[in-house]
């Protein structure tokens, strides 16, 4: 029988303002997709200092909640929980679906458009792509970001691209992602980006939500590769939010009027 496991996830967001909030709207991608081995058994996604105004599901089938900040408030807690049941299935998520068409994954967008060093690296790989299928190439593909790119936390923000990641030697999981995701570009596949939950083997409580990517391939359809923990997702791994790059995925999006500072906290627990 094939490795299932059933994660319990709680992904608490709080915003905290300086100032009363004048006027604010927040995009989340927080809850889970169905299929391809994982069915979501329960999820809530509660607001408290905003009103949900309308919610759908986007062109790369992301369930979306669009959110109205209360005016005057000057706290915002935005609560995820629930229940997955995830099969492992080696990273292979299959067939393509959704609105969006395949030539659409293989343009580069501003986080992973390359500059010399992805294009120095995307040569370099050039040359084993006749002697191995792509699968052994997107393996091959995925090691060597690791051993440029050192996981290091704090060296990198949601804005970065993928080129001053790999000029900087260092970044963390988004920036993998990002990475890779150009180059499989640059060698002709479509690639796309994944944020979402994963079940950590030394805690339970975790800073942030996970990002990894998958790529097309002929053979196998959407295969999954996470870049900083050298596999592919198996039974650990749920999938929330997939797109061209961080801000087609990202859980919450905002845009805000007014003065003033914002400061973010985030805890998140995943659990078996």
């Amino acid at each position: 029988m094939a490795d299932m496991k059933r994660l319990t996830i709680r992904h608490i967001t709080t915003y905290d303002y300086d100032e009363p909030v004048h006027y604010a709207l927040q995009q989340l991608r927080l809850t889970p997709r169905n299929g391809h081995g994982q069915t979501v058994l329960d999820w809530e996604c509660t607001v408290q200092g905003g009103s949900k105004q309308v919610s759908f599901d986007d062109h790369f089938l992301n369930h979306t909640d669009l959110v109205k900040v209360d005016s005057g408030v000057k706290q915002v807690e935005i609560v995820s929980t629930g229940t997955v049941e995830v099969e492992d299935s080696a990273g292979v998520i299959g067939h393509h679906r959704g609105y969006a068409p395949l030539w659409l994954f293989q343009a580069q967008t501003e986080q992973t458009k390359p500059g010399p060093k992805l294009t120095a690296m995307a040569t370099a790989l050039r040359k084993y792509q006749a002697d191995v299928d792509d699968i052994a190439l997107l393996h091959a593909m995925s090691a060597e970001i690791a051993k440029s790119v050192q996981y290091e936390l704090g060296t990198t923000d949601s804005t970065t691209g993928a080129e001053d990641a790999l000029a900087a030697g260092q970044g963390v999981c988004q920036d993998h992602a990002h990475i890779m995701i150009a180059l499989a570009r640059q060698l002709g596949f479509p690639a796309r980006y994944i944020s979402g939950y994963l079940l950590m083997d030394d805690r339970v409580d975790q800073d942030a939500t996970h990002a990894w990517c998958e790529v097309f391939t002929q053979s196998l359809g959407w295969v999954g590769f996470d870049v900083s923990n050298g596999i592919s997702p198996d039974s650990r791994y749920v999938r929330v939010a997939t797109g061209r790059d961080y801000r087609d995925a990202a859980p919450i999006l905002g845009i805000r009027q007014g003065m003033g500072t914002e400061k973010l906290a985030v805890t998140l627990q995943v659990q078996q």
